[in-house]
């Protein structure tokens, strides 16, 4: 039996989980009906569905004309590794890591692919490396929002126009709902399950006239698997770019991402889109400030995400317990709004510090946010009681 009356108003849509992220507002299974299923991708009419799928992205996310863009497989991560595997060992390369993510192509580079020039540049979660640190004639490999620890890079001053080396920058919960400065970077990937809710198993590569350069000059001394190899003959394959995907799609996925980059457009495209997540994003950090038990995890408010905001619980009961009972105590606040249909999946990443994690990304209305935050205290009084009864 719960001690405290249940809020008034629930979420419309309970759906804040950070990937596989809410479908656009109004989203029906309907209007996938035009999918190409049954037939090959490799047909006429299935490399156009591809090739309109990479002109909506060039088109959404404002891409320059020159950089190539690919659909590829694997999600986010087989995008990030295929540009790790095909372009890195050619010079140094400096990892940066704050959060798990990060971590998971330091591992990549060193243990994997066994790379022995590298330089890391590390942070807990909640902060950032010194980007001061980093060796632009060296190649660098960093994600843009860290998706687990909800701190990203402000932007990409940091990184000068002139530098000798490659940026590989994960730019997945960023992309469509962040400003990409694309002159400052060489490889961006994204997976669309994330800011504009597509459905999982698909990733995207862009790449800079530098990164095809070095793709055409430098060979890896490492096998490629298939699904990695994007030359041909010693030069860019450019059939990837132009919708022959390197293996099978799901049109059912291509056409639900098409239906998600047509959404963007009838909404103002990248400019909405980004003040969507920011519109939501202030709603959360608006309760934050007012509520004395809960903060940011990100320590820096100008490295805040605004689509993957990853919060900690403060409150000197929660916060003076052993870890695996802090982690437990935001376990049970999650179950209770789970179990009441007001917000799902909400738990901290389990790498991550103990705490919640509320996608605020641009398909999510404000509204909804709005609605979530009584239950939050609601959710956290309970937790509260019930961790009084179990002393």
């Amino acid at each position: 039996m719960f001690r405290f009356p249940k809020p008034g108003v629930s979420p419309a849509n309970p759906r804040f989980s950070s990937g596989p992220c809410s479908k656009r507002p109004g989203w029906s299974l309907n209007d996938l009906a035009d999918a190409l299923l049954g037939r090959s991708h490799r047909s006429k009419p299935g490399k156009s569905k591809l090739a309109q799928a990479i002109d909506l992205t060039r088109e959404v996310l404002q891409v320059p004309a020159d950089y190539h863009i690919g659909i590829v497989p694997a999600s986010d991560t087989g995008a990030v590794e295929m540009a790790m595997w095909s372009l890195l060992g050619a010079r140094g390369v400096d990892m940066l890591a704050w959060e798990s993510f990060g971590y998971g192509w330091i591992t990549d580079a060193v243990k994997q692919l066994k790379l022995q020039d590298v330089h890391l540049l590390e942070a807990d979660y909640g902060d950032l490396p010194d980007l001061r640190e980093i060796d632009f004639d060296r190649d660098v490999v960093f994600t843009w929002n860290g998706t687990t620890s909800g701190v990203r890079v402000p932007n990409a001053d940091f990184i000068p126009a002139d530098r000798g080396g490659l940026t590989i920058c994960d730019a997945t919960s960023a992309a469509f709902a962040q400003e990409l400065d694309f002159a400052k970077l060489d490889v961006v990937t994204f997976s669309w399950q994330k800011v504009l809710g597509g459905e999982g198993g698909h990733g995207v590569i862009i790449l800079s006239p530098r990164a095809v350069e070095r793709l055409e000059s430098y060979t890896p001394p490492w096998p490629l698997p298939k699904i990695f190899r994007l030359t041909k003959g010693g030069k860019l394959n450019e059939g990837i770019f132009r919708g022959a995907a390197i293996n099978t799609p799901s049109m059912l996925c291509v056409e639900d991402y098409l239906d998600a980059l047509f959404w963007a457009k009838s909404v103002g495209g990248l400019k909405a889109l980004i003040a969507r997540a920011n519109d939501n994003f202030a709603a959360l950090e608006n309760f934050v400030e007012d509520t004395p038990w809960l903060d940011f995890l990100a320590a820096d408010p100008a490295t805040r995400s605004n689509t993957s905001v990853c919060l900690k619980i403060t409150d000197s009961r929660v916060a003076s317990l052993e870890t695996d009972r802090q982690s437990a105590f935001a376990k049970s606040m999650v179950s209770l709004l789970d179990a009441e249909g007001v917000a799902y999946d909400i738990g901290h990443y389990r790498d991550a510090p103990a705490g919640l994690r509320i996608w605020t990304g641009a398909t999510v209305e404000r509204t909804d946010v709005e609605a979530l935050l009584p239950w939050l205290q609601w959710a956290f009084d309970n937790a509260v009681h019930e961790l009084k009864d179990a002393a």
